[in-house]
């Protein structure tokens, strides 16, 4: 039997720009290919009073190149602990219509949709994703926090720019900063739209 253990998630992010750097710097570093370039959409689902969101929870239906149904626990706090970890319980789906459609006989709602192009890495046992979002461009690790230290002490990043926030809590602190009228992270919503990311960071080191 499977314990609680098992579905826990730990990651950090780091701010990226010049992904193919990234993905040089990477290869030459021995990381194997995973998983393509490939786009993803999200949409987040909550009840109508949005009480998943106000208890730090998240209930996500994907589709990239497969469809996936996606919960994650409320971040756990821990002293010892300098990554986000928190539980992640996943599905994978046949159907990405059909679940949305399950969802909302549920009485869960379509709340956000955010986009992005990921592309995967395995290196010392770490997952390695460089994200191109609408905002910005990222590095993400995932695996132990002993082995993510190290692998990105091997790939020249500073710890201390660690970031720990999900993505839709920096859009959440992209909107405020730049009075954005909208909620969807969408590659639409985006363009032609000046946002300095790095500059919403650069006092939280």
């Amino acid at each position: 039997m499977s314990t609680t253990a098992t579905y826990l998630e730990t990651e950090v992010k780091f701010l990226a720009p010049d992904l193919a750097a990234w993905r040089a710097k990477l290869l030459a570093a021995g990381a194997s290919p995973a998983s393509p370039r490939v786009f993803e959409r999200n949409v987040r689902y909550d009840n109508a009073w949005d009480g998943l969101q106000r208890k730090g929870q998240l209930l996500r239906l994907r589709q990239d190149a497969r469809v996936r149904l996606t919960f994650k626990g409320i971040p756990l706090h821990s002293a010892a602990a300098e990554a986000k970890v928190r539980e992640e319980l996943e599905v994978t789906l046949s159907d990405f219509d059909t679940m949305a459609l399950l969802l909302s006989r549920l009485g869960f709602e379509p709340k956000q949709v955010y986009e992005k192009y990921r592309e995967t890495f395995t290196l010392d046992g770490v997952e390695v994703v460089l994200d191109e979002m609408p905002f910005g461009e990222f590095l993400e690790l995932e695996g132990e926090e002993t082995a993510i230290r190290a692998v990105a002490a091997r790939l020249g990043l500073d710890w201390q720019q660690r970031i720990l926030d999900n993505y839709l809590m920096i859009m959440g602190r992209v909107k405020a900063a730049y009075a954005l009228a909208f909620d969807d992270l969408t590659f639409d919503n985006f363009r032609d739209l000046p946002v300095d990311v790095a500059a919403l960071f650069a006092g939280d080191a």
